[in-house]
């Protein structure tokens, strides 16, 4: 039972970009509200059945939380649509690996010896390397630029915020699910105002991607219990097989086109991050 809770957080990760890829006419605007209309839901369903009993503040906090995953979705959402499935979802992992784990470092001091500095770095190299390889493009065509990556360099920070905001409080994950879902709801009107994409709100694309956002909820809230019974090491090296999922089904379900050589260096790519991840 253990592992099967462990693997729904990569599944429903995974799962969520190809749902939204193959939707006809789907947009980042429709994408970004139609998963937060549905990982509310999921939110509202928890809520009901383990009710919060948080602190003004705590609740506040969680909901910006939500707010800042926004963030880094919308620019996921928006490179998925320029460079393609298979190619945003290994440098979007990538990026937060190494974002999450400077942090942790820095600001949680959870390196403390030398051997996990040693291994730490290495493993930090491993995915810097698998990231580089996903990205090669032998043509134009999707090619990765530097304003590419920058974009996803520069949104990864709301998924940074949004990862590390339960390290800082004294509460229960389950209790805080809830206010980050609707913290989520919340940031993705604020984007589509923002934006002027406002018309995301009638078109039927939005509705259709409720379903990546069911998709994306109850990994949020698996990888929430999963934490409690495998531990969080093994609960997150476990959720990160999502970028498998997400990168080859890009590929053979969305229909991405890729040379041979490009998808040999997609796939030691994908395999260098994962072993990256598993030595964290």
């Amino acid at each position: 039972m253990n592992i099967i809770i462990a693997l729904i957080p990569a599944l429903g990760w995974g799962i969520f970009p190809l749902i939204a890829g193959k939707i006809k006419n789907s947009k980042p605007s429709n994408e970004i509200f139609g998963l937060a209309i549905g990982a509310l839901l999921i939110g509202i369903i928890t809520f009901i059945i383990h009710p919060s009993h948080l602190s003004t503040m705590t609740f506040t906090l969680s909901l910006l939380s939500g707010m800042f995953w926004t963030m880094g979705q919308a620019g996921q959402f928006i490179s998925m649509a320029k460079i393609g499935i298979s190619k945003t979802m290994p440098l979007s992992t990538g990026l937060q690996l190494i974002g999450n784990t400077l942090i942790g470092v820095a600001m949680f001091s959870e390196w403390t010896s030398m051997r996990q500095y040693v291994v730490g770095i290495f493993s930090l190299i491993l995915i810097i390397v698998g990231v580089t390889l996903t990205a090669i493009s032998k043509g134009n065509e999707s090619k990765v630029t530097l304003r590419d990556f920058l974009l996803l360099l520069f949104t990864s920070i709301g998924y940074w915020i949004y990862s590390t905001f339960p390290k800082t409080i004294k509460a229960d994950a389950q209790s805080l699910f809830f206010p980050q879902m609707l913290g989520i709801f919340l940031g993705s009107i604020i984007f589509l105002l923002l934006t002027h994409q406002t018309i995301a709100f009638k078109q039927k694309a939005t509705y259709l991607n409720i379903f990546s956002g069911f998709s994306f909820g109850i990994a949020a809230l698996a990888y929430i219990f999963s934490a409690k019974m495998n531990g969080v090491i093994n609960a997150f090296v476990y959720s990160q097989l999502c970028v498998i999922i997400s990168t080859l089904g890009g590929i053979f379900i969305v229909g991405e086109k890729k040379p041979k050589m490009e998808f040999i260096a997609t796939i030691i790519g994908l395999v260098l991050i994962i072993i990256g991840a598993a030595l964290h």
